[in-house]
């Protein structure tokens, strides 16, 4: 499989995995091994990407998260800046703890084996909490606290084990601290932005890799097709929320982490 071709594939995979609740990062370090684009440029190529889909969450939510619009009132404007303040201060825990242990968490656990396990512990605690009698109280993000978006950023801090999934981290975390459905969901997406932005500048300033031409073609095809792919992901999955729970993914999780489960210890 040519490069141009692997990065196309995950592209995709990054597009339609990164905001739901089913590990993003597990799925990427399960398809590197399965074409052998492994190495400095291909860790890198998946941090990168992820920049893809936070570009289409930027897009999606403009209107929410842009808080210069000539169309927006007073008011208007000024909920959004609450929003920001929130997002800054959800976003906190993950700048320290990531930055302080991130690299060890990496070497320590990226393999197939932490994704199954952890794609499967999640799949089954998913499960439990929509099996659970719920009592939302954050039916809205005005309503969502600083305390509460700091806990919900210090929950997110999981994703550091590959197959934990950020988005779900994040979403359980809300919902467990009485964020509705649609309200985690919501968090979850205005949190990963400056998370994953200062997770790839950092990967990109630390990588000791000096990119030739057809290497920046590559990630620029890696770049695109996350974009696009993300972009249509969001707005499914917004429209999903609203009808139905989350219980699919807490099943795929586990089909899906039994499934590597059996292939690693096959081999």
């Amino acid at each position: 499989m040519s490069n141009y071709l692997i990065a196309v594939v995950l592209g995709i995979v990054e597009g339609i995995t990164e905001f739901l609740p089913i590990s993003s990062t597990g799925h990427l370090i399960l398809v590197n091994r399965l074409v052998g684009f492994t190495g400095n440029f291909a860790n890198m190529f998946d941090v990168i990407i992820q920049l893809g889909a936070i570009l289409s969450v930027v897009v999606y939510f403009w209107w929410r998260i842009n808080p210069f619009s000539s169309k927006k009132t007073n008011e208007e404007k000024s909920e959004t800046w609450d929003l920001w303040k929130k997002t800054v201060v959800g976003v906190i825990p993950a700048l320290l703890i990531g930055g302080t242990i991130g690299k060890l968490v990496e070497v320590a656990l990226f393999n197939p084996l932490t994704v199954a396990i952890a794609l499967v512990i999640g799949g089954i605690i998913i499960i439990i909490i929509e099996n659970r009698s719920q009592s939302n109280t954050i039916n809205s993000i005005s309503v969502l606290n600083y305390k509460t978006a700091f806990f919900v950023g210090l929950i997110q801090c999981l994703a550091m084990i590959p197959g934990t999934s950020r988005s779900a981290a994040t979403i359980i975390g809300a919902m467990l601290l009485g964020a509705s459905r649609s309200v985690a969901a919501e968090f979850s997406f205005f949190l990963a932005i400056p998370t994953m932005m200062a997770a790839s500048a950092y990967s990109f300033l630390k990588a000791d890799v000096n990119l030739s031409a057809i290497e920046w073609q590559i990630l620029s095809i890696g770049f695109v097709v996350s974009f696009l792919v993300a972009l249509v992901v969001i707005a499914a999955f917004m429209n999903y929320i609203r009808k139905r729970d989350f219980k699919p993914f807490g099943y795929y999780r586990i089909i899906f982490g039994l499934a590597v489960l059996y292939l690693t210890f096959m081999k």
